[in-house]
């Protein structure tokens, strides 16, 4: 078992308005279902395990790119939405904020009556990783939230989040168990039951070196607990600045979306008729589901598909949401009754724009990306939690930046 990163947050509070949430929890499941038909439940797993990856996902969902409140929001937004269908998934999120972290042996326990998984070890791990991020390591940051993920081979990832008492920012700590992937799969014999299949068992002779992985993290130093991570830190600043977002990949995004048109591109015949500002949102969201992992150290700039609920960086475009989630949906359904056209041209999205950094010069400011997106909100029913976009005077409209 091993921490596989943090992330350093400031503090924020309030709630996430309904109809965000609604549009997040959507989003939030197609973007994992994605995956899921691409690279299997390991990949999501690992993926939310990584602490860069977690943040740019939840700034790509609308969220504030850079505050603790992601954590809560997208946990459970992914809640709402997959466990609902998780036994198609094969994933299974127990646990959440306050007493919702305290439920989750309890949910764990009852996830295992049903699939035969390995409760009472699956419930030692959760609570091992909240004592080791609570108590073994004194950092000064209390937790209130923890989620325990699971897939229905055993496998696990942990995310949960603590509060400093006095200088105003979260931890979000991150585990994954990439241990727990050599587990033998095999069926209980001499016990009598409903057949659940085969069953996940952690009394084999084979799976000796697990149960002592599992349980060595407790007798670390916690100073060797905490090294050979990942670690994010993010500023306090509400606003999105250069140094923020890498210019380079950020450039050659809007370069193809709003320069280059679909059929421009014979891979993206598929996407005829989608405009530039839904193609810049579903590149975003394509790089998330496909992207390397050296690709999310800057989390800001994946607001840029559909903005921040606090307008930061512009307001969230709620039609350009809609036809971001749209589109995807249909991509999966499709894909799912084997016609995957749809889907892996959005794949190529993320594609054509690595062809597109490669000798791209950022010459462009990023503050007047920002200033155009603020003023065409309104188009594209622009809203964030103090209210909707209002159009500009009319000696701006029609008026438009010249980035490249």
């Amino acid at each position: 078992m091993k921490r596989s990163g943090t992330a350093d947050l400031p503090l924020h509070y309030g709630k996430v308005p309904p109809w965000l949430y609604e549009r997040m929890s959507s989003l939030g499941l197609s973007i994992i279902e994605a995956i899921l038909i691409d690279y299997g439940k390991e990949e999501v797993l690992r993926k939310l395990a990584d602490p860069f990856w977690f943040q740019s996902f939840g700034a790509v969902m609308g969220m504030d790119w850079h505050s603790s409140g992601i954590t809560t929001s997208v946990m459970g937004a992914l809640k709402r939405s997959i466990n609902p269908v998780a036994s198609s998934l094969g994933i299974y999120i127990c646990g959440g904020k306050g007493k919702h972290s305290r439920e989750t042996p309890t949910e764990l326990l009852r996830l295992a009556d049903r699939t035969g998984l390995p409760g009472n070890q699956l419930v030692h791990a959760s609570k091992l990783s909240a004592k080791v991020d609570n108590t073994a390591v004194q950092d000064g940051y209390q937790l209130y939230l923890h989620n325990f993920i699971v897939t229905n081979t055993g496998s696990w990832a942990v995310i949960q989040q603590g509060m400093h008492n006095h200088d105003g920012t979260a931890r979000r700590y991150h585990w994954h168990s990439d241990n727990l992937r050599s587990f033998v799969e095999e069926p209980h014999t001499g016990i009598n039951g409903v057949s659940q299949g085969h069953i996940l068992n952690l009394t084999a002779t084979e799976a000796a070196a697990n149960r002592q992985g599992i349980l060595h993290i407790s007798r670390e130093n916690s100073t060797k607990t905490i090294q050979d991570f990942t670690r994010l830190i993010l500023p306090a600043h509400h606003d999105i600045r250069s140094a923020d977002v890498d210019l380079k990949r950020l450039g050659a995004l809007l370069y193809m979306t709003r320069e280059l048109q679909p059929d421009s591109f014979e891979d993206l015949l598929m996407l005829q008729g989608v405009g530039p500002r839904t193609l810049q949102s579903l590149a975003l969201v394509s790089e998330v589901i496909h992207g390397a992992p050296s690709r999310f150290k800057d989390p800001a700039r994946f607001s840029f598909a559909h903005g921040g609920k606090d307008g930061h960086p512009f307001p969230v475009p709620i039609d350009i949401y809609d036809d971001s989630i749209q589109i995807l949906r249909k991509g999966i359904e499709k894909s799912k009754l084997g016609n995957a056209d749809k889907l892996k041209t959005i794949n190529k999205l993320h594609e054509i724009v690595l062809q597109a950094e490669a000798n791209f010069a950022p010459k462009f400011d990023v503050q007047q990306v920002i200033e155009q997106e603020r003023r065409d909100s309104w188009k594209y029913g622009g809203r964030t939690v103090f209210g909707k976009a209002k159009k500009h005077s009319s000696h701006m409209s029609g008026y438009q930046l010249s980035l490249f």
